[in-house]
């Protein structure tokens, strides 16, 4: 009946199967160009080198918002992949670290690239070391006998906007500073040394948002491959745990070509980075409660299916 439809189309005819066809092609299987669409990548990937791969990865992040929201409006996160293909790629939403780099790491495969899934431990302020689990995922990436790490889901002033080289010690400058990695015999850790926060709005010099250490341990990670369901009791964890940064707030944030836009609870910020001044200039509103909506909208190009209930409560967080 495909045929036929289509045919039937042009002449306003009613095609009985025209529903099953349409049931059917919800249920359809994962697509690449539908991906490639999704973050706006239009070159041929013929070559799986590492220009391509630079390419898709800042699309990435420029196109596909690091978000927690479904905690905050009543959706359950899984890591089933075809799932977090239809709400990232099919339903234009955004997801965290378990979302979207599970989803980067099987277009990488997909498109033949030798790529590795690892799991990562965060670095935790407050109490000064990495925690207890592999909380965060990232993808190893070996090209020509090179080895790449991507990671295209830590948001705000902390997301990469291109692969990182496995080399220990080694500056790597990118928009939002120089990033390093370092072997540490039994892991390894990704450090970031930034700039001076430059606040616009006096309201928020003191904010507990932005962080006033230039170089800070973002995560330690091993070269161990991991498999999905290492993941799974931590992706429960962190979206039920009341002691879990995700469950005290929502969190929202989308790379832009000059720095990053972060929604975070009530707070909205737009990060401008100035190298050739030394500094990231912040500006930063609280949004009342009827402009979330439009402000997901036009600043990070999301609609929600179901009411966000912002959340801030006291937990350390700095974008």
């Amino acid at each position: 009946c495909l045929y036929q439809c289509s045919l039937n189309l042009h002449h306003h005819h009613h095609c009985p199967d025209s529903q099953a066809v349409r049931h059917s092609s919800t249920s359809r299987k994962m697509n690449l160009e539908e991906y490639f669409n999704r973050v706006g990548f239009h070159d041929s990937y013929e070559k799986l080198d590492l220009a391509t791969l630079k390419l898709i990865h800042k699309q990435h992040v420029m196109s596909i918002p690091f978000e927690n929201l479904s905690i905050h409006c009543g959706e359950r996160i899984t890591m089933d992949l075809e799932v977090i293909f239809d709400k990232i790629v099919r339903s234009g939403r955004g997801g965290w670290c378990l979302e979207n780099n599970f989803l980067f790491g099987w277009v990488l495969r997909e498109m033949g690239y030798n790529t590795t899934t690892l799991g990562c431990r965060v670095f935790n302020s407050t109490v000064n070391e990495f925690g207890p689990d592999d909380t965060h995922l990232i993808n190893l990436v070996v090209i020509n006998g090179k080895s790449y790490i991507t990671d295209v889901s830590f948001g705000v002033s902390f997301q990469v906007w291109e692969p990182l080289e496995l080399i220990s010690g080694k500056d790597q400058p990118q928009a939002a500073g120089v990033f390093r990695v370092i072997d540490k015999g039994d892991f390894w850790v990704l450090e970031k040394t930034g700039r001076k926060p430059q606040v616009v709005n006096p309201e928020f010099a003191s904010s507990s948002l932005i962080s006033k250490k230039e170089t800070k341990q973002i995560y330690s990670f091993t070269l161990v491959p991991r498999q999905a369901d290492h993941f799974f009791d931590k992706c429960e964890t962190l979206q039920t745990d009341p002691s879990s940064l995700f469950t005290n707030k929502s969190i929202c944030s989308l790379q832009t070509p000059t720095g990053f836009r972060a929604l975070i609870g009530w707070t909205y910020s737009e990060v401008t980075y100035k190298p050739e001044e030394g500094v990231d200039v912040f500006d930063m509103r609280d949004v009342p409660d009827d402009e979330i909506e439009p402000i997901l909208r036009e600043k990070f190009n999301l609609k929600l299916q179901k009411k966000l209930k912002p959340q801030n409560k006291k937990a350390y967080y700095t974008i």
